[in-house]
């Protein structure tokens, strides 16, 4: 039993840890060596990044680009997509990655909430990312899914496979950067469209019942997955881990459940040290609108930058700004990962429809992230764990533009994973 392997799906050969859970799907022999050079650089530019931000912003600042990195190992190590999750579940019917998403976000509200509803964590105030609920949330959600499926990856896919030496992600990467920064210029007509105001269901339902009321939604949605996947295979489908070097946990690959785990404690980890939880898709609007202000546009004049807090974010360094140099940690983080295990290796051809579909992918996944107030990251999982409305109606949004988009991904020659029929 095994699955369509394409290598020109992600342009790279990556090592896959689940089958499940990833766009890399290169076929991998076992390996014992490292890339050393691809592992001196990222380590060097890891330290001497941490330092430099120490120096120049805050040792606060210096250790959110840790965590950063740190956030990148896990993703790469434990090979923890969104897209190919959601893409095996809708096409497939098995749901380990979906399962394994649910983990995470229960160990996250247990988390987040009681501190969410103190108010504060170690001494310092924190507040969760909690967005209106409406139209824009909608759209935004269901072409973002969309995109996830015709990029390749989501927000945090798209840094760690970036960082592990995809080439095709690049690409998806620079126009997820650019429809970022167009939907900054269109979202005075997308906010003023019928919404619910921000709703907190931490405040709204208090502290225990919102615990409640959640785990029981992760357990119903955990449960239908086994339901559907019994039903089209008949028992649930074992998640291979092919090794990959004599020392697993330095290397890789993890078990899913250990990427949930270690994802939930550091998005808490960053709001201890940030005062808000994990985010990633803000940077790419802001270094568009840097990358746009520097040839002559004047993005300061747009409504959505003159707020105070963007003005403020668009005038300071990036090195300031704590998403900017969390994303970036996560690329250095994927690049040491995959050095580690031995995948470090870009491959620059990329087949033309699928370098077409990587644009439209990236584009409709930049637009999407700012209509929806965030993407799998800020809205779906810091959403979600911040007790935010918004986040649960970015997951149905999402979950049907992921149906459409994996529908899509034939016409760009993109695989869709399925098992094939065992004989018995």
């Amino acid at each position: 039993m095994r699955l369509a392997q394409n290598p020109h799906n992600t342009g790279l050969t990556l090592y896959k840890t689940q089958k499940v859970m990833s766009d890399l799907t290169s076929p991998l022999p076992r390996r014992s060596d490292i890339n050393p050079t691809p592992l001196g650089i990222a380590a060097m530019l890891i330290v001497a990044g941490a330092w430099y931000l120490a120096q120049t912003a805050s040792a606060r600042q210096a250790a959110l680009y840790v965590v950063g990195a740190l956030l990148g190992i896990v993703l790469y190590h434990a090979a923890f997509g969104f897209t190919s999750a959601w893409r095996v579940f809708i096409a497939d019917g098995r749901g380990a990655g979906l399962r394994a998403q649910m983990v995470m976000l229960a160990v996250g509200v247990a988390l987040f909430f009681p501190a969410l509803a103190a108010g504060a964590l170690f001494g310092m105030p924190v507040t969760g990312l909690v967005s209106p609920a409406g139209t824009s949330v909608i759209v935004g959600a269901f072409i973002f899914g969309i995109g996830m499926q015709l990029g390749g990856g989501c927000a945090s896919g798209t840094l760690y496979t970036v960082g592990g030496g995809s080439t095709r992600m690049i690409v998806t990467l620079l126009a997820f950067i650019a429809g970022s920064v167009i939907a900054t210029a269109h979202m005075p007509f997308w906010t003023a469209l019928p919404s619910l105001p921000p709703i907190s269901l931490v405040k709204s339902m208090g502290l225990a019942p919102a615990l409640a009321f959640n785990w029981i939604l992760f357990a119903l949605i955990a449960a239908l997955t086994v339901f559907i996947e019994k039903r089209r295979h008949g028992k649930l489908v074992a998640a291979h881990v092919q090794p990959a070097h004599t020392s697993p946990w330095l290397h890789g690959p993890w078990p899913l459940l250990a990427g949930a785990l270690a994802l939930a404690v550091l998005n808490f980890a960053t709001l201890a040290l940030s005062g808000r939880p994990w985010g990633v898709t803000s940077a790419f609007a802001l270094w568009g609108a840097k990358a746009a202000s520097a040839m002559g546009v004047d993005v300061a004049s747009w409504p959505y930058w003159m707020s105070k807090a963007n003005a403020a974010t668009l005038a300071a360094p990036i090195s300031h700004d704590v998403t900017s140099v969390m994303d970036i940690g996560i690329v250095l983080g994927a690049m040491l990962a995959a050095a580690l295990a031995g995948r470090y290796a870009p491959i620059w051809r990329v087949p033309m429809r699928s370098l077409i579909a990587a644009v439209v992918g990236g584009l409709l996944l930049g637009y999407g992230a700012r209509l929806a107030y965030g993407c799998n990251i800020g809205a779906y999982f810091s959403g979600i764990v911040s007790g935010s409305l918004h986040g649960w109606l970015w997951l149905v949004a999402a979950f049907f533009g992921n149906v459409l988009g994996t529908r899509l991904r034939p016409m760009f020659g993109l695989e869709v994973e399925r098992l094939k029929p065992t004989s018995c």
